[in-house]
């Protein structure tokens, strides 16, 4: 680490030694609270050493493989950033496809009552909250601490959501029905050899992996679901690369109608759904 006081251009083009040069802008801008314009416009500008030495810390973790969204506490979904930290998953853009299909079957709903099972960071209630009509939005997980970082996100963007310490549906009651359950829950085989890797190093195994094929949380909401959907409510589940077949045959075996598997932006079948009829 550089003990002298050095430029920002300077402390860039050290930080870009060990890791991406898009990281090293985003983690300067996080300890200077800088815009990227503004580091472009002052790359003179001498960084003092307390910033430097809080700069090298920032760049150690990410060289260490640690994903940058728990290094500086945040991470964009649909146009907003989200607090997050280690006890929830780092939202991913994958995961906006549940919103999508949420907005396009739900937009002209007047207050439709939305369910949220695995809320983590509460990115998904939170969002639909803002982008549905009115919606009743709950929120379910069986992680406290992740229920504390999705009730400081719903408070930082000033939406009422029900969030629920329960396991799945267990503490919802007889009478509670939704137009739409959502849900990305764990479904990740148990030790697969990717949970070893990436930033899956540092995500919580429990919102990761689901049992020996990975199906078991999917098999619980979408056996659930039958006792908590009005008649014509939704189901929308993120899975798996390779479990669409899987679930659109538990969504037939449950009784669900108009199943289907949308593609995501990389291509792949990565949420399946259907249409309670009962």
């Amino acid at each position: 680490m550089p003990s002298e006081e050095i430029s920002i251009a300077a402390a860039l083009a050290w930080a870009r030694k060990h890791i991406q040069p898009r990281e090293a802008r985003l983690l300067l801008r996080h300890v200077c609270r800088a815009t990227v314009a503004s580091l472009i416009a002052r790359p003179e500008e001498i960084l003092h050493a307390d910033q430097l030495e809080i700069f090298w810390h920032l760049v150690e973790r990410r060289a260490a493989g640690e994903p940058i969204a728990y290094i500086i506490g945040t991470r964009e979904f649909y146009g907003r950033d989200f607090l997050v930290n280690t006890s929830v998953l780092i939202p991913r853009p994958e995961t906006e496809l549940l919103v999508e299909l949420a907005i396009a079957h739900f937009a002209a709903v007047h207050r439709p009552r939305v369910l949220d099972l695995g809320t983590g960071s509460g990115v998904l209630a939170i969002t639909l909250a803002l982008e549905l009509d009115r919606p009743e939005v709950t929120g379910i997980d069986n992680s406290r601490d992740a229920l504390t970082v999705a009730s400081t996100n719903a408070l930082r963007f000033g939406v009422g959501i029900t969030f629920l310490w329960s396991d799945w549906y267990a503490l919802l009651k007889r009478e509670d029905r939704f137009h739409l359950i959502v849900a990305n829950p764990p479904y990740i085989v148990e030790n697969d050899p990717h949970l070893g890797q990436g930033d899956l190093r540092f995500e919580p195994l429990i919102a990761l992996a689901s049992g020996r094929d990975g199906l078991r949380a999917l098999t619980a909401i979408i056996s659930g679901a039958c006792r908590h959907l009005k008649a014509g409510g939704r189901l929308f589940l993120e899975h798996g690369y390779n479990q669409a077949s899987a679930v659109r045959s538990l969504l037939a075996d449950a009784g669900f109608a108009d199943i289907t598997s949308w593609k995501d932006i990389a291509g792949i079948e990565r949420v399946s759904g259907g249409r309670w009829i009962r």
